[in-house]
């Protein structure tokens, strides 16, 4: 899983494996390791009808999709889910959740879960 944060925009981006994982289970994480701290990312099924929730507790950063969209996801043409989420006094948070494609360009990164590019 793939995560890249730009302002307040968050994108996260799974395998084919990683979406198997999450439909079926229900949670998927990553982390990343400082030596002194453990940096999480994680998804997992939300409760409510929000399609994209996220919350940062502690050195976790969590996305949650609803159940609804969960289940369906990994058999389906469904790329992804995009959600702003409002944090008051006029700010937003935009989410995004998507599968990965293999890139198109000359990249040297592991692509061999990834999902067929729908332009190659």
């Amino acid at each position: 899983m793939k995560i890249r944060i730009k302002g307040n925009s968050m994108r996260y981006r799974l395998t084919k494996s990683e979406v198997q994982t999450f439909c079926e289970t229900g949670f998927f994480k990553e982390t990343t390791d400082f030596g002194t701290r453990t940096f999480t990312y994680a998804i997992a099924t939300g409760e409510g009808e929000e399609l994209l929730q996220a919350t940062f507790e502690d050195t976790t950063i969590t996305l949650f999709l609803n159940e609804k969209e969960r289940l369906g996801w990994a058999d389906s043409a469904q790329v992804g889910f995009r959600h702003t989420m409002p944090l008051g006094d006029g700010r937003e948070l935009t989410l995004l959740l998507e599968k990965d494609f293999v890139c198109m360009d000359e990249s040297v990164e592991d692509q061999t879960d990834n999902y067929p590019n729908p332009r190659a």
